[in-house]
């Protein structure tokens, strides 16, 4: 059956406030320019696959998105 306890739930060591702000911080950082630069990859294969554009068209496209939004989102 299962054990019910009545002490504190963590017995470990003291949680690292600085530490987990800091890691959480990249992590929302990793995932917006994540999302942005695959939004500006399927943004330049769609250019560059279904128009006259071509890879390199395709991939000035992509290099505009990425740098308008890496701009946008400062």
């Amino acid at each position: 059956m299962a054990e019910h306890h009545t002490g504190p739930a963590e017995v470990g060591a003291p949680m690292d406030y600085e530490e987990h702000e800091q890691t959480y911080s990249m992590f929302l950082a990793a995932a917006k320019y994540g999302t942005l630069f695959l939004v500006a990859l399927l943004l330049g294969m769609a250019a560059g696959f279904f128009t006259g554009a071509g890879f390199l068209g395709g991939l000035v496209v992509l290099l505009i998105v990425f740098v308008a939004g890496l701009v946008l989102l400062r």
